[in-house]
């Protein structure tokens, strides 16, 4: 059974930082690009960043460069979203995806073999 389980959401101040994890088992984590996206209410689920099987090739939605950096650890079965500087307008559930076939590394919804659960953060002004 597949899972994806992500954590370290929560309420922060405009501004502030929070580093997201998403660990996953049930499958052989080297074979999957990673990515987050986030959906925030009343919104479709958009593309937030990617990370490729061995880490090497990285891309970032234009409204989060600079401020998130996405990384794996493939021997711990995770990947991270570290976020920085954030703002009222990051507030969304951020959700976890494995894409297992990609010709791009700005992965789509439809690539997402996988989703996790989702967790919420909240950024106050």
């Amino acid at each position: 059974q597949v899972q994806l389980v992500e954590s370290g959401g929560g309420l922060v101040q405009a501004g502030g930082s929070l580093r997201l994890s998403c660990a996953v088992s049930g499958l052989t984590f080297s074979d999957y690009g990673m990515g987050w996206f986030r959906q925030a209410p009343g919104k479709e689920r958009e593309f937030v960043a990617a990370i490729s099987r061995g880490g090497s090739r990285i891309s970032y939605a234009d409204s989060v460069k600079g401020r998130f950096t996405i990384s794996r650890d493939n021997a711990m079965n995770t990947v991270y979203l570290q976020m920085s500087s954030l703002k009222p307008e990051d507030t969304a559930v951020y959700s976890c995806a494995a894409v297992k076939f990609y010709s791009s590394i700005r992965y789509s919804r439809n690539d997402v073999d996988y989703w996790g659960q989702g967790t919420q953060v909240t950024v106050s002004s």
